[in-house]
């Protein structure tokens, strides 16, 4: 096992410091509500059934401030009262992205988006849902475990990758340090 978040295999942010800096900063997502970023990537991590990503995103999610009966009904966010039309049509792109191979983005889904979503929030929600996407793939090929992260190594990891002009070395270092 190497330096980082712990994994099975590797921890692909140690192995692969520039490319993991960089699928950093383009999950990035300045203009886009933090909660309804904190939602997308944990229905997705969900959808894909990454144990690494989904203990990340939920700790992520509830330093944030949401609320715990929101993250356990994430689930059936369809038959739930506790989304807004906003976060239904978020989430509702966060799936069919996420199930690409289904039906593509069905237009209907495309339109709920646009109503909710300026044109740049809307490819800033498109970049954090297809980066959750190749995390949850790159964290369970390595195999990382669950249980060993905490939101504050997780904002030194993103301090240190979109600082950076090393190419992703520091963020790097910041996982290696956040997880001793």
């Amino acid at each position: 096992m190497s330096e980082g978040f712990p994994a099975e295999r590797f921890s692909i942010v140690a192995a692969a410091p520039k490319q993991a800096g960089a699928l950093i900063r383009f999950g990035e997502t300045p203009d886009l509500d933090e909660k309804i970023h904190h939602l997308v990537a944990l229905r997705s991590s969900q959808l894909n059934g990454c144990a690494f990503c989904i203990d990340m995103h939920w700790l992520d999610a509830r330093a944030g401030g949401e609320d715990e009966a929101r993250l356990y009904g994430l689930d059936a966010w369809r038959e739930s009262p506790l989304y807004d039309e906003r976060e239904r049509a978020a989430l509702a792109l966060c799936e069919a992205v996420t199930h690409i191979d289904r039906a593509g983005v069905p237009d209907d889904v495309w339109a709920e988006a646009q109503q909710h979503f300026e044109e740049a929030e809307l490819a800033q929600l498109l970049c954090a849902i297809a980066a959750t996407n190749t995390w949850n793939r790159l964290q369970i090929a390595t195999r990382a475990l669950p249980g060993n992260y905490t939101p504050a190594a997780g904002e030194a990891v993103g301090e240190a990758a979109a600082g950076t002009t090393d190419g992703g070395a520091a963020a790097a270092d910041a996982a290696a340090g956040a997880s001793r």
